[in-house]
């Protein structure tokens, strides 16, 4: 067995306890869910007993887990930096896991358009807080105000706009795939009508 065969296996065997005390399951309890003895999930956990790919996936569905989480190696690459749309005052880093989504930061000092012809429809959801200042969401028919720390989620075939009130604001949102190609499309639209980003 190699060096990095050793390091792999140590770490599922740390994945599958932590898992366990995570569910706040004893070693008795997870071990009857997977069907084996307690003596042998503890040699597992502990590096007494080889790891098994027919044991792993047992314990990998009492556990509730897919197996290539159980036993996916640490990516090198887990920073990122941010694609920057200076003219938009726009941040956007896309999640590796899933390349569908992107997570975006900006800055918003206009506040919601006035009009509900102005309001954006396009399929996805979308998840943002506010990191500070105050936001105004529109969806629907519906206002909403948003403090600082506040989040909403919602879907975005629900017309919506969001913008500052009283002052600048700074915004996080995560788009889905759906919703980040329709606010890409958006982009053809003059800044002061865009819904958010």
């Amino acid at each position: 067995m190699t060096q990095n065969d050793g390091e792999l296996e140590s770490l599922v065997r740390k994945r599958i306890r932590a898992l366990r005390v995570a569910q706040g399951w004893s070693l008795e309890e997870l071990a009857t869910r997977a069907r084996m003895s307690q003596s042998s999930l503890s040699r597992i956990e502990n590096g007494q007993r080889r790891l098994a790919l027919d044991q792993l996936v047992t314990i990998a569905r009492a556990l509730d887990t897919p197996l290539d989480q159980l036993v996916e190696t640490a990516a090198d690459d887990v920073i990122s930096s941010p694609m920057i749309d200076g003219a938009r005052g726009v941040l956007r880093w896309p999640i590796k896991a899933d390349p569908g989504m992107t997570v975006v930061r900006q800055r918003m000092t206009d506040p919601p358009p006035d009009s509900p012809s102005r309001l954006r429809a396009h399929p996805g959801r979308e998840w943002l807080v506010v990191l500070s200042g105050t936001a105004v969401l529109l969806l629907g028919n519906r206002r909403f105000r948003m403090e600082t720390n506040q989040a909403a989620e919602f879907p975005t075939m629900l017309p919506h706009a969001i913008g500052a009130e009283g002052g600048p604001c700074e915004l996080l949102g995560i788009f889905d795939r759906d919703a980040r190609r329709g606010h890409q499309r958006d982009k053809d639209t003059p800044k002061e009508e865009q819904p958010w980003p």
